[in-house]
């Protein structure tokens, strides 16, 4: 059994790369039975062509699907298009859901933009301990840091099109020649040109994971009461409010409300953001339920198929048959 890493999957093929160099396999049915869903940046077991184990994995991101990252680096442009800090908001939330460090990064710096910005990103980000990164893909400013940044790290790009994520990587590495495109005058957005999630190397220790993009974040996925998790600056004062179940907004006694002073207005607009999205998800969850019927289980440390509710009926059902059967057949003798 060889052990590997998913770094690309392209139809229901997966592309494995190991000591041994790398290798195009396809699912065991096991595994397609147990509806595991495989990752780009899954370490796995293959055999003969064939992936036969998941290992465990360090974490993962949903969507776009990729697992076991050192960090997210969130680049956001400077100008063109204009600094979007709710949309920056999103994605540090979103890193901090899957508990994955995150490096802000703010591309374009050879545009005119607002010098004033800077100050307002440090004052916002610096006290919640982010790592801030000044880069001009074009005029080649802070590629240095930028690849020290990269250093023997799996590194996810996530932000919007149009921010330069691919130029910076070609400004590291120009042999790569990663796809881009310029943003639309119109609509000043750019379009992805990364159609599937794949990791690439950037030198002998450094990879970055290529991506379709993060354009849809939502946090319709979280109940409400979870989201002050999400933010550093809010979360520390909750433990003063008189409800454990308070959501900050307008709720007698709220101590986030009293410190609202303390907290930059775009993060407070974000968190008031996410709580509607949260409220929508809370309402699914009501009138749907939940209830899961999983496709596998766990024993004695090893995972196997889970045979369904309606197939053990059915089976005991045929048991009982027969049963009855025999009782039928010995009354008759």
């Amino acid at each position: 059994m060889t052990q590997g890493q998913i770094y690309k999957i392209h139809s229901d093929f997966y592309y494995v790369v190991s000591d041994g160099g790398t290798f195009e396999c396809k699912i065991r049915e096991v595994l397609k039975k147990q509806k595991e869903k495989i990752l780009v940046g899954d370490f796995v077991e293959f055999d003969n062509g064939h992936i036969v184990k998941i290992l465990p994995r360090k974490n993962f991101i949903k969507r776009p699907s990729v697992a076991n990252v050192d960090q997210i680096i969130i680049v956001s442009a400077l100008k063109e298009p204009d600094l979007d800090l709710h949309q920056l908001n999103r994605y540090i939330a979103l890193a901090k859901y899957f508990n994955i460090p995150a490096i802000l990064c703010f591309n374009k710096e050879d545009l005119k933009w607002d010098r004033h910005l800077k100050d307002k990103i440090k004052k916002i980000y610096e006290p919640l301990g982010y790592r801030i990164a000044y880069t001009s893909a074009t005029e080649h400013k802070g590629i240095k840091a930028f690849e020290k940044i990269l250093e023997g790290k799996t590194s996810v790009l996530c932000g919007n099109s149009g921010v330069g994520k691919s130029s910076l990587v070609n400004a590291v590495n120009p042999e790569l020649n990663l796809k881009t495109k310029k943003i639309s005058e119109k609509t000043q957005r750019g379009t992805h040109t990364t159609r599937h999630s794949e990791i690439i190397p950037i030198n002998e220790n450094s990879r970055i994971v290529d991506t379709p993009g993060f354009s849809n974040v939502r946090f319709d996925f979280i109940l409400p009461a979870d989201v002050d998790l999400l933010f550093d600056d809010i979360v520390c004062y909750r433990d003063g409010c008189k409800y454990s179940d308070c959501l900050h907004i307008n709720e007698d006694g709220c101590n986030v409300l009293e410190n609202i002073d303390k907290i930059d207005e775009s993060r407070y607009e974000s968190y008031l953001a996410f709580i509607d999205e949260a409220k929508e998800y809370k309402e699914k969850v009501k009138y749907e339920g939940r209830k899961q019927e999983y496709s596998k289980k766990v024993i004695n440390n090893k995972t196997i198929a889970k045979i369904s509710d309606r197939k053990r009926q059915s089976s005991r059902n045929t048991i009982k048959q027969n049963i009855y059967k025999e009782i039928e057949n010995e009354d008759n003798e």
